[in-house]
Parts: C-alpha cells; sequence; structure tokens
C-alpha cells in the first residue's frame, strides 16, 4: 500500500462489537427478523442446502482460483482484514480472485463462509473502491445474508432441472422470486456495511458508476448521472411503473444507479453520522427475538414513506400498504402469543453464525 494508503488506513474508524442490525436497511431488517425467529430455520436451511457439498464449493474455489493472503494480491489481502477487523469480525473470511470477465463479488457458504471477486471487478475499480465491495462482501457475512445467497445459488442450479415439470417449476419459482426480493434488500444492506469499511462516499459512488457502465469519472457528470435514479423513481405513467416491477422480478440485484442514489442519501444521514461517532447497536445489546415486531414496523414504515414520497402512480396506490403490513403484524403477534414471552428458539442466531 502507497503512505497515503496507509494513513488513511490509520484514520478510519472501527466498530468495535456493532450489530448489522444498527446499519441494515429496515426492510432487510424486517425480513431477517422474521427468519431468526422460526424455530430451527437455520437447521433446515443447512438441510437443503445438504443436497450440495460446501467442501467441494471451497475446494473448487482452491483449485481453479487465486486464494488471497500475505503473498498472494497482498494489498486485496490489507482489504480483507481491514474489513473483518473494522467490522469486528472474530475471523476474516477466505477470499478468492477467480478469473471472469463480469464484474461481480459474492460470498458463499454456510458454516464457513467465504468470498470471491472475479478479475472483471478487481482489474477495474481503484483500490478505494475496492474496499467498499470487499467490505460490502464482509458485511453480507456479518448479517448472516451469505446463508439465503447459498440456498438462492442452489435453487437457481435446481431451477434449471425441472423446469420441464410445471408444477414443480412453479413451486419453486414463488420461493426464487421471494429470495431475490429479500436479497434485493440485503444488498442495500451490504452497501452500508461496504461505506462503514471504507468511511468514503465518493469511493462507494466511484464503484457504483462503473457498475452501471462507466468507464471513467473524467466522462461522467454526477448531477446527471444522480437525476437518472431522480427519474427512475417518479415515472408518471403506471405502464411503467408495472414494467419496473415485471423487470426486478428475476434479479437478485437492485440497479446499479438506484443503489448510487439510495446509498448517497444514507452517507448524508445522520444514522451514518452517529455510527461514525461510535453511537449504534452493539451485539452484545442486540436481541432479535425481543425486537422482531420493531423491526417488522420499522420495515412496513419504511416501505410506507418511501411509497408516500414517491412519484410513481402504482407506489401511490399501494401508500397504505406498509401502515396495514406494521399495524396487522402487531395485532397478529399479540393474538398468537407475542407478548406472552414465547420463545423463538434458540435458533434465534441460526442466520448469523459468522457474526462472532
Amino acid at each position: 500500500m502507497s503512505e497515503n494508503e496507509v494513513e488513511r488506513s490509520s484514520t478510519r474508524v472501527r466498530f468495535p462489537g456493532i450489530s448489522p442490525r444498527a446499519y441494515e436497511h429496515p426492510a432487510d431488517r424486517g425480513a431477517m427478523a422474521t427468519l431468526r425467529a422460526v424455530p430451527g430455520i437455520a437447521s433446515v436451511l443447512k438441510a437443503v442446502a445438504g443436497m450440495w457439498n460446501e467442501r467441494a464449493e471451497r475446494l473448487y474455489a482452491t483449485a481453479s482460483a487465486i486464494r488471497v493472503g500475505e503473498k498472494q494480491y497482498p494489498k486485496i489481502n490489507q482489504l480483507r482484514v481491514d474489513a473483518a477487523e473494522t467490522l469486528d469480525l472474530d475471523t476474516a473470511p477466505e477470499l478468492y480472485v477467480a478469473r471472469d470477465p463480469r464484474a461481480n463479488g459474492y460470498a458463499i457458504g454456510i458454516d464457513k463462509p467465504f468470498i470471491v471477486l472475479t478479475t472483471g471487478i478487481v482489474e477495474s475499480l481503484d483500490l478505494d473502491s475496492l474496499r467498499c465491495v470487499v467490505g460490502h462482501e464482509t458485511g453480507h457475512i456479518l448479517s448472516g445474508h451469505n446463508v439465503l445467497r447459498t440456498l438462492l445459488m442452489r435453487l437457481l442450479r435446481l431451477q434449471a432441472t425441472v423446469q420441464w415439470v410445471p408444477i414443480g417449476a412453479l413451486g419453486l419459482r414463488a420461493v426464487i422470486a421471494a429470495l431475490m426480493e429479500w436479497f434485493r434488500k440485503a444488498e442495500l444492506t451490504a452497501d452500508r456495511a461496504g461505506l462503514l469499511c471504507s468511511q468514503d462516499p465518493a469511493a462507494a459512488l466511484r464503484q457504483h458508476v462503473f457498475m452501471a457502465g462507466g468507464t471513467s469519472m473524467d466522462d461522467i457528470d454526477i448531477p446527471d448521472f444522480m437525476q437518472q435514479a431522480k427519474e427512475y423513481e417518479e415515472v408518471d405513467d403506471i405502464r411503467d411503473s408495472v414494467l419496473k416491477l415485471m423487470t426486478v422480478e428475476g434479479m437478485s440485484h437492485p440497479f446499479a444507479v438506484v443503489r448510487a442514489a439510495q446509498l448517497q442519501r444514507w452517507a448524508a444521514s445522520e444514522e451514518y453520522r452517529a455510527i461514525l461517532a461510535g453511537d449504534y447497536l452493539r451485539r452484545a445489546d442486540d436481541a432479535p427475538s425481543s425486537s422482531m415486531m420493531d423491526d417488522i414496523r420499522s420495515a412496513g414504515r419504511s416501505y410506507k414513506d418511501t411509497w408516500s414520497n414517491s412519484d410513481d402512480p402504482l407506489a401511490k396506490v399501494l401508500s397504505d400498504v406498509g401502515e396495514a403490513v406494521s399495524g396487522a403484524a402487531g395485532k397478529v403477534w399479540s393474538r398468537f402469543g407475542g407478548g406472552a414471552g414465547s420463545s423463538t428458539s434458540d435458533d434465534t442466531d441460526g442466520n448469523g453464525d459468522s457474526k462472532n
């Protein structure tokens, strides 16, 4: 690393014991809280995931990609170690660089998750923007997203083998669609983790500009770029609204321009500044089982606020859904024992085995 990079690294804030719920996107938070509260959910997911061999996937990465370390991609290795220390993981996940011209990165695995970056993204981003990517994937692991991400990837593989069975294909499509909707929200959470690791909104923006098609910041006008997100969010024809829903159904990631706008808004928020100042939820003080309803209500309010502030005609039609979700969820929870001290199982941390 250069002297400037070392200096910047020494001035970055670290977040001892930070809970991923301190920065999770509200919609992601509600979905994850519900999953964490289901008794034995981690065991069920592991059983399904057991149809494939995780050891085989790790062996494949070991045999076909470069494992990052002190002697291989040392600068990326420093990003890996820094991200784990910033988010206070006990162990830095292994990281591999795989030959693939497509720009991509993902965290995979359940018992011992690891990160894969493609050469397409490593060769295209500067080191500061790459720090956002490594922090993003480390954030997925801290939140336990890698569990469902792994399941999603495996279901996508399975889907191709059951297309000839109409009922099976429809049922599988419903599960995959639900997981993809959740994962699009999880990506927004992981973007925030990446920003916390880099603490450089400009570097995060360069990453999203690249993913949207930018080859050089010299050729990009940032106000015009951000205006694109505004135009997308403010379509005034309901036909465009329906097209938006149809387009994202099969996507696991939000659009790059929209992600950029979402993250830059959060970078300018009081919530982000408070975390940098050390005011955030710690894992030691976190109790997902007792706060699940707060998370669901928060998700409902988030949807409602988004729709209420949108000029999208379909969003306006749905503007009361968020309020209905948060209100109805409270009634259901009260009726079926939520206020009676019912347990949400010993597997509350099942989706977060990698948090410690």
